[in-house]
């Protein structure tokens, strides 16, 4: 199986001993991030960072095992009790506005997020080729959480992204403003038209 190093920028203390030691210049880049057309895999810059903010990773991941529901059980219960912590911390954070308090909680806020995102990552949620990621993206894509959120960074992402689970189909239901007939598919096509009163698409309405 093929490896690449990975460099994590959070970790990563400018030590910059993997300069030195790769032979291919894989890890000399204006945005640290290492180059992975170069990389060949051979593990000397992890083996040299002092900070271990490198790691070698598969280029091609398995898919997510599933886990037992009693080993997902107490995951989500901590889950959730860390983002309760880490709005906590976020709204008090607010509260001191300035000063020593607001940058230990902001610090507080900060540490929570982190470790709730390597639960969640344990418990096979939000992996960047998992089935639940691409689900997530898709739906942001259709109806965006937020005005400014970036529906075409994640258009990309979507491109980008190898997805090695199998996609599960979510079906809607549609119903037809002038006779009542209900239609079940994942998307309405712009053609369609009602099957009872030859209504087109845009005389349906999604209600499930």
């Amino acid at each position: 199986m093929k490896m690449l190093a990975v460099r994590n920028l959070r970790l990563c203390t400018k030590d910059c001993l993997c300069l030195y030691v790769c032979p291919t210049g894989a890890t000399d880049t204006e945005d640290s991030i290492i180059d992975l057309s170069k990389c060949i895999g051979c593990g000397m810059c992890a083996d040299a960072c002092p900070s271990k903010a490198i790691s070698m990773v598969p280029e091609e991941y398995p898919p997510q095992q599933k886990k037992a529901e009693h080993v997902l059980t107490p995951s989500h219960t901590l889950a959730n009790n860390k983002a309760k912590a880490e709005g906590m911390a976020r709204l008090l954070a607010r509260e001191a506005e300035s000063g020593e308090l607001y940058r230990l909680l902001k610090a507080v806020e900060r540490s929570l997020r982190l470790v709730n995102e390597d639960l969640l990552r344990e418990s096979g949620y939000m992996l960047p080729q998992s089935a639940n990621t691409h689900e997530l993206l898709a739906s942001w894509v259709q109806e965006p959480p937020a005005p400014d959120f970036p529906v075409e960074a994640a258009k990309k992402l979507l491109e980008l992204l190898p997805c090695n689970e199998p996609l599960e189909k979510k079906m809607h239901k549609y119903r037809c403003t002038v006779c009542g007939y209900i239609h079940e598919a994942e998307e309405l096509p712009p053609d369609f038209s009602c099957p009872v009163c030859r209504q087109p698409a845009s005389a349906f309405e999604r209600i499930e």
